[in-house]
């Protein structure tokens, strides 16, 4: 009965729900966010499946409360919500405890398991994404997220993302035959789907026309036609002339992007800045500067891929390094700004010292990767750009230290990070004197691993040449 109760409720009533997200967004703006967090709950029970409007503003919300100092779950907080009559309250209660601890990964793995039982299939494809993004940036990621990933994917007949899943999994425990069975069965999974677009089946007869069938599936594609994004912001369009919402405004904003083009993207940068302006609300200008550094990156893609056509062309080398300088100076503004709005986020200081060491001002990075060691998805990658600031500044053996610090903490041996620590500790050991055949020893353990891994069968052979002598 529980389930046939999570079912009838998966319907909800989008209407009742507004009326929450429209007052959650109220007092979010006076940083009331526990009440905003509250009120976006209690909008989501009448619509559980309401991402868009519901799902993803609170997340957005629960990060700037994170930024600003928000406390995380006390003890009552966890016992009050841990354990629901049926499907959709232990997935609220998961998004609460989220909510109030948003890089806790556990809590969106208890609400991805609780939306996949209730079969709230847009919230878990969300969630799950979500989980997804983080695991795989992690520098120690998960093989049981992998796994329950693959697992969640498949239960919602999302077999293309499953498979993602499962291949990562595969690489974090490649001997595993079983695991590689699972990835054989999950592509024909995959097939017999694709397969069935042609046919009359369920899935044909779910849908109740033709037009509404094309947006679906439209919807659905991994790349979406120029047709639909240009009718998704006619309808967004549509939606923030009637309310300008913070939820519509966003809505806008992101099909505008969507169609990748300068002119959509200035729009959507112009739409979003006046948001700012007008409720001094971060979030807004966090993502007209992401949307810019979209436009910058493509411009720095254009001119080296001109360059590869032509690369004698001093006119063509001029633009690519214009168009790197000034897409790092915006990433440099970009990531202060944000540091500056979430002062105790860690992942922002980890990405405003990355900025700062591309920007050779490796003294000022130093410190703000230091601070990023304490935050667990970015320790090792913090400890490896510091131990280059380091190389840079010519100071060989605090990089040693860092390397192999970071070497020592990171328990993954044979994946691109690996290979990287590797490969940038025999760097130092190349630069610093009486350390050569240490550095040696470590790009021939690289080739061993990786023969075509960047300039190791160089460094080897000069290295080589330079012993025998």
């Amino acid at each position: 009965m529980a389930d046939e109760a999570v079912q009838n409720n998966n319907i909800g009533d989008l209407a009742k729900a507004m009326s929450f997200f429209k007052r959650a967004e109220e007092v979010a703006a006076t940083d009331n966010f526990d009440y905003a967090i509250d009120m976006y709950i209690e909008g989501l029970k009448r619509a559980p499946d309401a991402v868009d409007e519901g799902h993803k503003p609170l997340r957005r919300n629960a990060l700037i409360r994170q930024g600003k100092g928000g406390k995380k779950p006390g003890m009552m907080d966890k016992m009050k919500h841990s354990r629901g009559k049926n499907a959709m309250e232990n997935m609220f209660n998961a998004e609460f405890l989220l909510s109030r601890d948003p890089d806790n990964l556990s809590y969106a793995e208890q609400m991805l398991k609780a939306a996949v039982a209730g079969n709230f299939r847009k919230t878990a494809l969300w969630i799950a994404d979500l989980i997804f993004e983080a695991n795989r940036a992690s520098d120690k990621p998960s093989l049981q997220s992998f796994l329950l990933l693959k697992e969640s994917y498949s239960a919602i007949e999302e077999y293309a993302k499953a498979i993602g899943a499962c291949q990562y999994a595969c690489r974090l425990k490649p001997d595993d035959a079983a695991l590689a069975d699972e990835l054989k069965t999950l592509s024909a999974n995959l097939t017999m789907q694709k397969g069935k677009y042609g046919e009359e089946g369920d899935f044909r007869q779910s849908i109740n026309n033709r037009e509404s069938q094309q947006k679906l599936q439209a919807q659905q594609a991994t790349i979406k036609t120029v047709d639909f994004r240009q009718q998704a912001v006619a309808d967004a369009r549509q939606l923030y002339q009637t309310d300008k919402s913070a939820v519509n405004t966003n809505k806008l904003a992101d099909a505008l992007a969507d169609l990748q083009t300068e002119e959509a993207e200035n729009e959507a940068v112009k739409l979003l800045n006046a948001a700012f302006l007008q409720s001094q609300d971060f979030t807004f200008k966090r993502k007209a500067g992401e949307i810019e550094l979209k436009t910058f990156r493509r411009h720095v893609r254009r001119a080296k891929a001109a360059l590869e056509k032509h690369p004698t062309s001093e006119k063509g080398r001029a633009a690519m390094n214009e168009a790197t300088k000034l897409l790092l100076s915006a990433e440099l503004e970009h990531y202060r700004l944000c540091m500056e709005n979430y002062p105790t986020d860690l992942r922002m200081r980890y990405e405003y010292g990355v900025r700062l060491m591309r920007n050779q001002k490796f003294d000022q990075a130093i410190p703000f990767l230091q601070d990023a060691r304490k935050e667990p998805r970015h320790k090792i990658q913090a400890m490896n750009k510091i131990g280059l600031c380091f190389f840079m500044k010519g100071w060989f053996n605090d990089a040693i230290d860092s390397f192999v610090h970071a070497i020592d903490e990171y328990e993954i041996k044979d994946d691109d990070t690996a290979k990287d620590l590797r490969y940038n500790l025999a760097r130092a050991y190349e630069q610093q004197q009486g350390t050569a055949e240490k550095a040696l020893d470590l790009y021939r353990k690289l080739a061993q691993l990786d023969f075509g891994y960047k300039d190791v069968k160089a460094r080897i052979d000069r290295l080589r040449t330079g012993t025998q002598q």
